[in-house]
């Protein structure tokens, strides 16, 4: 896609721009990864990353950035051992995962009409 996108538009001084607006154009659509408790889905397929190939698979950054990742990094401390299991019930971690995926596309949703606004007024300003 991105070769695509470099032999289409060339090299004025827009075609950098055209080139990342069309790009995230095209991501938009993609599925948002989403947070889940895994005690309370039977399906162990639905654990698997498509883009990785692997049937298992989990996802954290540094705790300071969010509180999902506080509870993965807690969960995967007590699966370790390294610290005592979290005293929450599988419904509760879930209901938490769901409000951080509401959370989540909120915020994405807010984003994205931010991004269509600026683009907008852009294009309005340059014909």
């Amino acid at each position: 896609l991105q070769k695509s996108l470099s032999e289409t538009f060339g090299a004025d001084q827009y075609s950098r721009v055209r080139k990342e607006v069309l790009t995230y154009m095209f991501s938009r659509p993609m599925q948002m990864a989403l947070y889940f408790c895994t005690g309370v889905l039977e399906d162990e397929t639905l654990f698997h990353h498509y883009a990785l190939n692997v049937p298992f698979y989990t996802h954290f950054t540094s705790p300071i950035r969010r509180y999902a990742d506080i509870v993965v990094h807690r969960l995967l401390s007590a699966s370790l051992g390294a610290r005592s299991p979290l005293k929450m019930e599988k419904e509760a971690i879930q209901k938490q995962a769901d409000h951080c995926n509401d959370r989540k596309m909120a915020s994405k949703r807010v984003q994205e009409l931010s991004a269509d606004l600026f683009f907008s007024i852009f294009v309005r300003v340059r014909p």
